[in-house]
């Protein structure tokens, strides 16, 4: 890697350490604002898949689903809201897969994600990819795709967004 695809690297690391840490202190409406306006946020249950579109998620959210989802984690009025879980999320071996002609950056790194609630922990590991577009000296999210390892087991109720 030459020095300025490191310096974006670099700089893509941060601004998904900042969406990690804007989802554990579920701040939620400034994680919205870190999307692109097209952007789609997914959860596939087959961790291959690669048509989300036409295939069962247990997330696939554009920015008006994005919208509803936050509204529901910050109402108070559902039992993911209500009782709110802690999360605590670790992301590390960053790659970066691409680099688009309009400068989006392709990464995908690891992420653990554990979850505390009703005195129980839970861990949720999984593979995730971005694709950043610069945007004002920073990024937007184009897409985030959160591949669980354990997509296909039963999982229980995830009340957070991954």
């Amino acid at each position: 890697m030459n020095q300025q695809t490191d310096a974006g690297l670099s700089a893509a690391i941060e601004f998904i350490w900042l969406e990690a840490d804007l989802l554990d202190h579920k701040l939620y409406t400034d994680w919205l604002l870190l999307w692109d306006a097209d952007g789609k946020y997914v959860v596939p249950i087959d961790p291959n898949e690669t048509d989300f579109e036409n295939s069962l998620n247990y997330a696939y959210d554009d920015a008006a689903m994005r919208d509803r989802r936050v509204r529901r984690l910050t109402s108070g009025q559902s039992m993911s809201a209500s009782h709110a879980a802690q999360t605590l999320r670790s992301v590390s071996r960053f790659r970066l897969l691409a680099k688009n002609g309009d400068g989006c950056l392709h990464i995908r790194c690891a992420q653990n994600l554990v979850e505390y609630k009703y005195d129980k922990h839970r861990t949720y590991a999984a593979n995730v990819t971005w694709v950043l577009r610069p945007h004002e000296g920073s990024f937007r999210i184009v897409s985030k795709i959160v591949r669980l390892i354990n997509s296909t087991d039963a999982l229980s109720g995830m009340t957070f967004l991954p």
